[in-house]
């Protein structure tokens, strides 16, 4: 088998990952490029490979019963979005607005 290159869709498992490979094939009968996607099971020793991450995998002997390939690289990285922290004095003035609406009685 040759090394095979995919995206990382999970990796909720100690030192495993499931990596989705995609693949073209052309169908005779309706002339067209069908995609097809087929998900492995492979082995991250480093367990450093996040959702999104593009890898190479590498076949191997069969380590369970799932998995028989073996993260090669991580080609590259997935872009992980980090909201923006809430700065002291920013939340300072919002619990003083809040403050300010509870104390507020009509006359």
């Amino acid at each position: 088998m040759k090394p095979v290159v995919g995206i990382v869709v999970s990796n909720k498992m100690q030192k495993s990952v499931v990596v989705a490979v995609d693949r073209l094939f052309h169908h005779k009968v309706y002339n067209r490029y069908v995609k097809r996607t087929s998900k492995f099971m492979a082995h991250d020793e480093a367990d450093d490979c996040n959702v999104g991450d593009r890898v190479r995998l590498d076949p191997s002997r069969p380590l369970s019963r799932h998995k028989h390939w073996v993260v090669a690289e991580v080609l590259r990285r997935a872009k992980v979005y980090v909201p923006p922290s809430v700065t002291a004095s920013g939340e300072h003035g919002i619990k003083s607005q809040q403050a300010g609406v509870g104390t507020k009685t009509s006359t």
